[in-house]
């Protein structure tokens, strides 16, 4: 089964951008996902294509039409489609490594990139649109946070790592955050590899590494130990 995405944007030329490099990249040459940038803008008002305008009840900035963007959302989408239908917005659901799972486990996602103040609210609930954030802050528009959903899910996509249980061990994955790496040279800069690395001791090693693992955890991240 093949992983279709489909992004609703004013700038489809964006895309594919960094998703069209290293393993999203190659992973799309072999089919084993798809990717669909649509122009909002191509369903637009008047002779100047127009997406936006002003926000009811005042203040700064536009928002983006309920009828221009649900007309662009039917048009790329057919009523029966399975796949989620997601809005980047700053106030979704936080993007975590189990949704990523999730999402990457189904038949494709729907994007789309909001712009300006953001879009209109009626078309969210009609269109049943799950808004979806990366992180407490606000980015220009939803395009590079839609990548990062499909730099995530397409990663995880049978036969685009070449190991597929070293997608197992990263940092999220059993809310710990990864422990240290080290390869060649042995010494560094008065800095060595660590001796139980070299030891060829299996279980002396992954004792180490859990221990780091929940080391480095505790002062970074110590939310993630309480999940």
């Amino acid at each position: 089964m093949t992983f279709d995405a489909t992004i609703l944007t004013l700038y489809p030329d964006m895309f594919p951008g960094p998703l069209g490099v290293s393993l999203s990249g190659d992973a799309l040459s072999r089919g084993l996902w798809s990717l669909a940038a649509k122009n909002i803008r191509d369903h637009g008002l008047g002779r100047h294509r127009a997406v936006d305008d002003t926000p009811a009840g005042g203040g700064p900035g536009m928002v983006i039409r309920c009828d221009v963007l649900a007309q662009a959302i039917d048009a790329a989408v057919p009523a029966d489609d399975p796949r989620p239908k997601l809005l980047m917005s700053p106030r979704g659901r936080p993007l975590t490594q189990g949704y990523v799972r999730e999402l990457a486990a189904g038949p494709g996602v729907v994007i789309v990139c909001g712009r300006f103040e953001g879009v209109d609210e009626r078309v969210i609930e009609a269109r049943g649109l799950r808004e979806v954030s990366i992180g407490d802050y606000v980015l220009s528009g939803g395009e590079m946070a839609a990548m990062i959903v499909l730099d995530a899910c397409v990663r995880l996509l049978p036969g685009v790592m070449g190991k597929e249980a070293s997608g197992l061990e990263e940092s999220f994955e059993t809310n710990r955050l990864e422990y240290p790496h080290y390869t060649r040279p042995r010494e560094w800069e008065g800095r060595a590899i660590p001796d139980v690395l070299l030891s060829g001791n299996h279980a002396a090693i992954e004792r180490w590494r859990r221990e780091q693992s929940d080391r480095i955890t505790r002062e970074r991240r110590p939310d993630l130990l309480e999940r």
